[in-house]
């Protein structure tokens, strides 16, 4: 009995130090509704991956995504595109990166390599993810690094997916399905670069098909909106052919759908006048909906977070994430703006939430 009170005295010891020795969180996030679910909108985080110093910022997104899974109730994480700043090159330039394309790459997979057999991730492609410099070429090392494999959720969710521009089989066009309890079934479907009338015509199929016509879609891709205006991005100057821009995605796709309710972006943006200033968030994001032909509303939003650190060659982003929280109504979404750069400090926790509407709304769904 006497050895039994021992191990039972120490027992509570050894969890009574483990407590004290918990990290005590300066900003512990929570969901408006406990039966909720979050889908998290990851802006292009070419500018974390361009500066090494930068780099840290992309982790500790990833590593702060991957710690409040199950807070958060968190079950995927969508980014907009543009991992890199180039795809193909090895020469530094100081004046504007120091991080070869390897290098870019390798910090970029190092980072995902977070949520990894935690959450399930997409990403669509960005111009910067093609090409020498900026997405006029039609080669990619995007296959390289994002692949089914590295990420056993894969294997449940991942359903769908579509040859490149080169007929290699990649993520750059893919399907991924969820199951939720106050939603019913999901479809995320991922696009290529500026997207083929054939990749565009893939989606299309997929959701009109009997296996998913009855899910509610959401597409992710690259360039839709403008910045502030929010109108769509068209006639864009670059040299990769064939190609949509936003206003042909929506002709030959979002418009055609009868299931697609919501649309995700990135791409367009630019620093404000004054960094962190009201200005700086609505350059960098954009959102509008509309009625497609079925007469269903389509939720557009764009959300790039690359200038929001101090501009073309600031932090890369401050750490800024869209949250969007998917009440249990089964029909309302909150968006919400967070940073953990910000939150992770009693001192600066108080900066960690961006409440303007262009940055805090709702999305109700048809």
């Amino acid at each position: 009995m006497a050895i039994l009170r021992i191990l039972s005295l120490s027992l509570c010891l050894l969890t009574g130090i483990a407590s004290a020795m918990a990290q005590h969180r300066a900003d512990p996030q929570k969901l408006d509704n406990p039966k909720s679910f979050t889908f998290v909108v990851f802006g292009d985080p070419q500018g974390y991956n361009k500066y090494d110093i930068n780099q840290p910022l992309f982790e500790l997104s990833t590593v702060w995504i991957a710690d409040n899974v199950k807070t958060l109730h968190i079950r995927a994480v969508l980014f907009t595109g543009d991992l890199v700043e180039q795809n193909e090159n090895s020469v530094p330039r100081p004046t504007m990166l120091n991080q070869t394309s390897k290098q870019q790459w390798e910090w970029a997979s190092h980072c995902l390599k977070r949520l990894d057999n935690k959450v399930v991730y997409m990403s669509a492609a960005g111009n910067h993810e093609y090409g020498y410099v900026r997405g006029d070429e039609d080669f990619t090392h995007f296959g390289e690094y994002i692949t089914a494999e590295r990420n056993s959720l894969n294997a449940e969710h991942l359903v769908a997916a579509f040859p490149n521009r080169r007929g290699q089989q990649t993520l750059e066009n893919a399907a991924w399905e969820f199951n939720e309890e106050h939603w019913g079934k999901i479809l995320v479907i991922s696009s290529e670069w500026a997207p083929r009338d054939e990749a565009l015509a893939w989606a299309l199929n997929l959701c009109k098909s009997e296996k998913y016509r009855q899910h509610k879609v959401i597409y992710l891709t690259h360039s839709l909106l403008e910045n502030r205006t929010a109108g769509y991005t068209d006639n864009e100057s670059y040299k990769i052919t064939p190609r949509n821009y936003g206003k042909g995605i929506w002709d030959k796709l979002l418009s055609q759908a009868p299931n697609i309710v919501l649309a995700v972006c990135g791409h367009t943006g630019e620093p404000a006048k004054e960094a962190g200033s009201k200005e700086d968030f609505e350059n960098n994001t954009a959102y509008r909906c509309d009625k497609n032909q079925a007469g269903r509303s389509v939720h557009q939003m764009m959300f790039n977070i690359q200038c929001l650190g101090g501009g073309w060659e600031g932090n890369g982003g401050d750490g800024w994430l869209r949250l969007l929280e998917f009440m249990p109504d089964g029909k309302t979404i909150k968006a919400k703006t967070y940073s953990p750069l910000f939150g992770i400090s009693p001192v600066t926790r108080h900066l960690a939430h961006r409440t303007e509407p262009c940055c805090q709304f709702e999305m109700v769904i048809d």
